[in-house]
């Protein structure tokens, strides 16, 4: 735990996805912020993201002054509004993780120039095998890739700190998809500029 951590005023309930982003944000900018991380595999399963979220706060809500989370809208539809609401905190702006990382205008504007766009980050590229094929059970059903992916025409992955190894497995992810892949490079300011984090 690092000293911030230790000082931290703040608690935020994190998407395991992104959670790492935020803490290491934290540090370069000395937010007094600690991550609590849940894990990635809810995306897959939405309607327990609002749930998990909710138990989470009310674990560590004795233990700071105030509380946060970092997930977008992320499937649930409202049910993290309906909890932000209620408990007077914020939460990420926008739909999902891709508004986080790219913006909502860059977003938009990429899924208008190419409706059948898959999107990567560097956590989803790293774990695409796992979150990805295992999850919908591709490794053992090959067979069934174009029934899920079928409508995809290209890959951009959202690239925040690229490594050759990271490129290596954007690519094959791709090409896993049968898609040809984009890559993006962000720059941090879009997440500090979005308005709507301002639990930071």
């Amino acid at each position: 735990m690092t000293v911030l951590e230790r000082c931290a005023t703040i608690g935020v309930v994190a998407c395991g996805a992104i959670s790492a982003d935020i803490a290491l944000l934290a540090e370069r900018h000395g937010w007094p912020i600690r991550v609590v991380p849940l894990p990635p595999l809810l995306h897959n399963r939405p309607e327990r993201i609002a749930p998990a979220v909710e138990a989470a706060l009310d674990e560590i809500a004795p233990r700071y002054e105030r509380l946060a989370i970092a997930y977008a809208d992320c499937g649930t539809y409202g049910a993290l509004d309906e909890i932000c609401q209620r408990r007077g905190i914020s939460r990420l702006g926008g739909s999902h993780c891709y508004d986080v990382y790219a913006g909502v205008d860059q977003m938009a504007a990429l899924l208008a120039e190419e409706p059948g766009t898959y999107v990567l980050t560097d956590f989803l590229a790293a774990s695409f095998e796992r979150s990805v094929i295992v999850e919908l059970g591709l490794d053992r059903h090959p067979e069934l890739r174009d029934d899920y992916f079928g409508n995809y025409r290209r890959v951009v992955w959202l690239s925040q700190r690229p490594t050759p190894l990271l490129e290596t497995a954007a690519r094959t992810a791709a090409a896993t998809l049968g898609c040809h892949c984009r890559s993006l490079t962000l720059a941090w300011p879009v997440w500090n500029n979005n308005s709507s984090n301002s639990w930071a």
